[in-house]
């Protein structure tokens, strides 16, 4: 479903990915894991038309997306999940959430997803009114990841979705990625729980400084003895 070639991507003089390609399959969980700065987020950014690589090529179901612009994309129904959540804090849950839908497509089935979202996180249909910067953290990522379900994305990518939360949290969040995957959603998940993102995933890969240095299945990531070494003290 959504492909990278050969990605070559730079901040400046600096490069942060060197020919990067992965394939992401339809209605799977993918996880690109990896150390602080391996280029992980890069990556989305360049997926999400944030950041253009230098060479290489983004194609969604044989669209080459390389030189689309980031809004566009989201229409196509690429959207992502930033880091830090980033929602607009002196307005509600629900203004929160109803900015998701501010794409022709997206607007057109927003109360049919809006239901969806309330059923998901329920939590949120409590606090509809309240201002989005009083949640909690857990709650503000669970606002987070519904704006973005609000897009009716047709990729959903999340960008170290558990960063700071507390344990109990943390599973409440890869409980509710299980359960959007098993809707029918494919997912790109980036995280630095590794053992957990490759529990869930049913493909992933490892970056290390730029570089794809493993790649497979996620069980078979999970039992090899490098990664073990190096991500999970084994």
């Amino acid at each position: 479903m959504l492909r990278l070639e050969g990605i070559d991507a730079f901040y400046g003089d600096l490069q942060a990915l060197y020919d990067v390609s992965l394939e992401v399959e339809q209605g799977r969980v993918f996880a690109l894991v990896g150390a602080n700065a391996a280029g992980k987020s890069t990556t989305l950014r360049v997926i999400s038309g944030l950041v253009t690589p230098r060479r290489g090529r983004v194609v969604l179901d044989g669209q080459d997306l390389t030189t689309v612009p980031a809004h566009a994309r989201v229409d196509l129904g690429v959207v992502q999940v930033p880091e830090g959540r980033r929602l607009f804090p002196f307005m509600s849950v629900t203004e929160n959430l109803l900015l998701g839908a501010h794409t022709p497509r997206a607007r057109a089935e927003r109360d049919a997803t809006l239901k969806y979202v309330y059923t998901l996180f329920p939590v949120l249909a409590e606090r509809r009114g309240q201002l989005a910067g009083s949640l909690s953290g857990g709650e503000q990522q669970m606002c987070a990841i519904g704006r973005a379900l609000m897009a009716r994305p047709r990729v959903l990518m999340l960008d170290e979705p558990t960063l700071g939360l507390a344990p109990v949290l943390v599973k409440r969040i890869f409980d509710t990625v299980r359960t959007i995957n098993a809707d029918g959603m494919t997912i790109m998940l980036v995280e630095q729980n590794v053992r957990q993102a490759l529990t869930l995933a049913q493909r992933a890969a490892v970056l290390e400084s730029g570089h794809l240095v493993l790649h497979g299945q996620g069980a078979a990531l999970l039992a090899d003895e490098r990664l073990k070494r190096a991500y999970l003290g084994m």
